[in-house]
């Protein structure tokens, strides 16, 4: 929200300066984010006399012009605009300036071998409009030798970011209101032009959707002059960034920036009947003052006539109906219509606007008929014309909300101490009605209000933020108690554990565009959002690999040759209750390069399944879950290769974690280059350590040497090893400490149908070394117990 000090100061009746207002409008919630004074670019230009203008002796489009500044001798200054003149007065850019449109910092110099001592300067140059036909004219009374910053009226720009539970503060009245709140000044009234409305309006206005457009207000303007606007609009509308369009056009704006509150023109002559706020037909088209056509659905609100759409209610005005010079009779529109249906528009549409902006967040629904009157009042003093009677079709909302409020709560819940009549006095400065017993009414401009502590916070911003006392929070003695709970710890060591591992942490939304939600759905149905930011996120995430499949594709896309990202966050799922089911998970993804291409490997290496499986067990086990009785088995999902993937689980029904290579069609649904491995730990699932000390008990070394013996197994080929290996291991658990396979053979020698498997068995004495019976009795438990999975010992 841009605004000028002398915008400010048509409402607001201050000496303040501009520093002082923008500490005050940080202090009440309006963050200041810059001040621009224009009259810091027009530093060096003057307002000067042209005296004579003759011919350049060697060029037929220059003028050599002799021009008093009002100080000293007069200056020579060639020019080539077709406008200059003896007797006129312009603007002179004197040497050492800086032209404001192009950055040229203006010198003594010689055109075509006549001495310049400057540029008199166009409107465009200087940045205060379009027109570059010739150079400024000014008028006879303009003072010659004044600094033109200060003829002209510049004044300092101030931009704010407005929140958008304040939509009060949309216009610059908004502003001013609360700044004479914080006792900057004080608010002056809202002027309205006097005009006579005479006669009944010739057009029938009318609204067939209430919901959509609760009130819908119109009268018709007959006469009317369009041309260019005054000066002090187009300087107020400048400050604001907008570019004057015509004198109709420019006070619709001046109303939508100056009150918050959008409204609208239609040259009369190009309506056809009646005009009234509808729901758009399906598969019905409007072409847009932005020359783009829009097809519409009934979920929209339009504004039409028996003809056609001429307005996308709320959001933008059509092509076919606007104003132009030619325009005699206008019809004025203002309306109230529904926020949640203008920000479901407009984000359907892909199509933005201030009056969007406004709408969507909640105009002020009392403002229709004074803001009406004041339009027509600015119409009719500038433009001319005569006003028929207001048409009113339909309510807007009237019942204005009443909060029984308790001056105590501010010190209990906001820190400092008001007194009682100074908070009555800044609830009534910002609008509010303070009734008997402290029954507070809510203007119907604040949105925002919902309960008494929201009126504390508005006491407080106004008395002071800076009032507010820093109080330390109550501490127990003693040594400090651990805060973090088992969850934050298990996070915690994970992160540790991943960046350990080489994997960077990335952070991505919890919201997802709905066809990459939907294919990582599982069997629960999504959480859409009915009014989401964007439609790019409007599903939320029921796994964590999409997001990061989408950040491995932004890195490739910027030459990043590898991508080993993880991140942990929480999934979300309907549960069968219809409420929220959030889950904790870790999710990881390995793109790209594991290894660069050199003269001892070759090529480049990619990642596979085995490195994603090997990351899977050692971040469950940093997390505490016993990784030697995790069974590996199938079923990771649709979006990994069937093949090159499986899940590591708890038994046959608790999934820990599911691994492997990114299914080519997940790959190219994603515009992903693969391939791309992942894996994806459902934190939920681990089961908690029972019992867990506070300190890890100190590390005894065994007194007696461990003996390792090797076991070669024919297995039949669809056996995996893994099973083979747990059967090993549960042989003896009390003298077996570990098993590994170190040989998987098939080929010459090995039966059809079978491999062989080869695993180092560790076996560790307790009381006494190992006798030649200890050992025979131990293998022969290790042979017996691969035998129940069809393992036979190779001879």
């Amino acid at each position: 929200m841009r605004f000028s000090l002398t915008w400010l100061k048509d409402h607001l009746e201050t000496s303040a300066t501009v520093a002082e207002i923008c500490d005050a409008l940080n202090a009440i919630g309006l963050e200041v984010e810059g001040v621009e004074d224009p009259a810091d670019k027009l530093a060096g230009f003057r307002v000067a006399h042209v005296l004579s203008a003759a011919r350049h002796p060697d060029a037929d489009k220059l003028q050599v012009l002799t021009v008093d500044t009002g100080e000293g001798d007069p200056l020579q200054v060639v020019c080539g605009a077709p406008n200059a003149r003896a007797g006129m007065k312009g603007v002179l850019g004197l040497p050492g300036a800086t032209v404001p449109a192009n950055g040229m910092v203006l010198r003594k110099s010689a055109i075509r071998g006549v001495e310049s001592n400057g540029m008199m300067c166009s409107v465009r140059e200087l940045e205060l409009g379009e027109d570059h036909d010739g150079i400024i004219e000014l008028p006879d009374d303009a003072p010659v030798g004044a600094s033109f910053a200060d003829y002209h009226g510049a004044s300092p720009v101030i931009e704010v970011a407005v929140t958008p539970n304040r939509p009060d503060c949309m216009g610059v009245y908004g502003i001013a209101r609360d700044l004479a709140a914080k006792g900057l000044g004080t608010l002056k009234p809202i002027a309205t032009p006097t005009f006579t409305a005479a006669g009944a309006c010739p057009v029938e206005i009318c609204t067939d959707d209430p919901e959509g457009c609760p009130a819908f207000y119109g009268r018709v303007i007959k006469g009317v002059a369009n041309g260019a606007s005054p000066d002090w609009l187009q300087q107020r509308l400048g400050s604001a960034g907008q570019r004057p369009i015509s004198l109709l056009v420019d006070l619709t704006n001046y109303l939508m920036l100056g009150f918050g509150r959008p409204a609208h023109v239609y040259d009369l002559a190009k309506l056809s009947g009646a005009v009234v706020a509808r729901r758009a037909k399906n598969g019905e088209q409007v072409l847009a003052l932005n020359e783009k056509t829009y097809t519409l659905d009934p979920e929209m609100v339009v504004i039409a006539d028996d003809v056609q759409v001429h307005d996308i209610a709320g959001i933008m005005g059509g092509e076919d109906s606007g104003v132009s010079e030619a325009t005699i009779d206008v019809l004025l529109e203002i309306a109230y219509f529904d926020p949640a249906r203008i920000g479901a528009t407009g984000r359907k549409l892909g199509l933005s606007s201030d009056a969007r902006t406004r709408f969507e967040r909640g105009v002020d629904p009392e403002f229709l008929d004074d803001g009406l009157d004041l339009l027509t009042g600015l119409i009719v003093e500038l433009a001319g014309g005569a006003a028929s009677d207001v048409v009113r079709a339909g309510s807007p909302p009237s019942d204005a909300k009443v909060i029984a409020f308790d001056p105590a709560l501010t010190l209990r819940l906001g820190g400092v101490e008001v007194a009682e009549a100074e908070q009555k006095r800044i609830l009534e400065s910002l609008g509010f009605a303070v009734g008997e017993g402290w029954q507070v009414t809510c203007p119907l401009r604040r949105h925002d209000i919902e309960a008494t502590a929201d009126l504390v916070e508005e006491v407080v911003r106004i008395h002071g933020l800076d009032a507010v006392a820093s109080v330390a929070l109550p501490r127990a003695g003693g040594v400090a108690r651990p805060t973090a709970t088992p969850q934050q710890k298990l996070e915690r060591g994970l992160r540790r554990a991943a960046a350990a591992s080489g994997l960077n942490e990335a952070i991505t939304w919890s919201f997802l565009p709905e066809w990459a939600a939907e294919h990582f759905a599982f069997d629960q149905p999504l959480w859409v959002l009915a009014n989401p930011i964007s439609e790019d996120m409007k599903a939320m995430r029921p796994s964590l690999l999409p997001g990061l499949l989408m950040a491995a594709k932004r890195n490739a896309d910027r030459g990043a040759a590898s991508s080993r990202l993880f991140e942990i966050g929480r999934r979300y799922f309907r549960s069968g209750n219809g409420l929220s089911d959030e889950k904790q998970t870790l999710g990881t993804v390995l793109a790209g390069e594991k290894a660069e291409r050199g003269w001892q490997a070759g090529k480049a290496k990619v990642f596979d399944a085995y490195d994603a499986k090997a990351l899977a067990l050692q971040l469950l086990e940093a997390a505490g879950a016993p990784v030697a009785n995790l069974m590996v088995m199938g079923e990771a999902g649709a979006q990994f290769h069937p093949g090159q993937s499986a899940t590591l689980r708890l038994g046959p029904k608790v999934v820990l974690a599911r691994f492997g290579m990114v299914h080519p069609a997940t790959l190219k649904a994603f515009d992903v280059d693969g391939p791309i491995a992942a894996v994806e730990l459902f934190l939920d699932a681990i089961p908690a350590k029972k019992n867990a000390a506070f300190a890890r008990p100190s590390f005894a070394p065994p007194a007696l040497q461990a003996v390792t013996r090797d076991f070669a197994f024919l297995v039949p080929e669809a056996l995996a090893a893994g099973d083979l290996v747990r059967a090993v291991q549960g042989a003896d658990k009390a003298v077996i400490t570990g098993v590994r396979l170190f040989d998987v053979f098939a080929g010459q020698g090995v039966p059809e149908g079978h491999k062989s498997l080869a695993v180092e068995v560790t076996m560790q004495p307790c009381e006494s070394s190992f006798k030649d019976a200890d050992l025979k009795a131990l293998a022969e438990k290790i042979i017996a117990a691969a035998a129940k999975l069809g393992a036979e010992l190779r001879g």
